[in-house]
């Protein structure tokens, strides 16, 4: 069924291109004759040429996980309160951003900062190709503006961490060790419930994971505090581990396509890769070039002209 899904999705990408292209034809031949104005021949074509990138963007979203939802983490970096407020405002400009495509949002971790803002948060972002295109967003982003943190009105810089990986589900296969895993049970915050604080239902999973390729070991943690009972809460946290190990065992496959052209800037999990100057009105992709001056608009979730510009770069299929 996934199948048929997609490939009708293809053809009726096709047929809106092709329809739209004929109707440009018209356009041009019928204005020659009087029969349309000039501004119905623009409106013919800027249809034609809205489509056709809709449907080339599409192509550059071919591989299996590309289909998938996503799991989004936002990590603040070093500097406190500074750091905190910005993850908090990239928390927002996702959401907002998954809200404006239909896509539905599910919070499984939120930790607050200790005066503002969060130290970190995990949710799930549901809805076809939701991955597809937020893996541009993986990697560092910088924040620089004047602080409203700070009595002197300094220039800031601060920095916060973006990890998305696929959100696999039951029919996704990954083999996960029970002798490799183990359960911490802990008081969930917030405020609601007659169980929180009270009952343990928040669980921490840890997991040691061994790298297949050097054999060096390492522990995933997650945590999960979405549900007031504890088997939900496990089931999410084991649902978050398979994303996770579904994400790795694709980098190993994908490591020889991680090599790009030496004119293209090179892509790392976890290098900076985008700058959000408030004083100065920009906001810049270092891997693509593409930047923009209205910060307000990004901020509100309007990364949609990055995300393009970075599929368009880096996510062409293999010839």
């Amino acid at each position: 069924m996934a199948r048929v899904k997609t490939n009708k999705k293809w053809i009726s990408n096709y047929e809106n291109v092709h329809s739209a292209i004929e109707e440009l034809t018209l356009a041009v031949e019928y204005i020659r004759e009087g029969i349309v104005s000039e501004d119905e021949v623009d409106t013919a074509y800027a249809n034609a040429l809205k489509v056709t990138e809709e449907a080339e963007l599409a192509n550059m979203l071919q591989g299996e996980e590309d289909q998938m939802s996503a799991v989004l983490k936002i990590v603040a970096g070093a500097g406190g309160t500074e750091s905190q407020d910005w993850a908090q405002m990239l928390m927002r400009l996702y959401m907002r951003w998954a809200e404006a495509h239909d896509y539905k949002v599910t919070i499984t971790n939120l930790q607050d900062g200790d005066d503002a803002g969060i130290k970190t948060v995990t949710f799930e972002i549901e809805g076809d190709t939701a991955y597809g295109y937020l893996k541009s967003e993986n990697g560092v982003h910088r924040l620089v503006r004047v602080s409203p943190f700070n009595a002197q009105g300094k220039r800031m810089t601060s920095f916060a961490s973006v990890f998305v990986t696929p959100l696999v589900d039951d029919t996704i296969e990954v083999h996960v060790d029970p002798s490799k895993v183990s359960w911490d049970l802990f008081r969930a915050g917030g405020a609601g419930g007659q169980n929180v604080n009270k009952v343990e239902t928040g669980v921490r999973l840890r997991y040691q994971y061994t790298d297949p390729d050097t054999g060096e070991t390492e522990e995933i943690l997650i945590e999960n505090t979405e549900t007031r009972k504890q088997t939900e809460n496990r089931e999410n946290a084991m649902r978050l581990l398979r994303s996770q190990l579904y994400e790795r065992e694709l980098r190993r496959r994908n490591a020889a396509k991680a090599k790009i052209e030496a004119s293209k800037k090179k892509i790392e999990w976890g290098a900076q890769i985008r700058s959000y100057v408030f004083d100065d009105r920009r906001v810049k992709d270092h891997r693509t070039g593409f930047q923009t001056s209205d910060v307000q608009s990004v901020m509100d979730g309007n990364i949609d002209g990055f995300i393009k510009a970075f599929l368009m770069e880096f996510g062409a299929p293999d010839a």
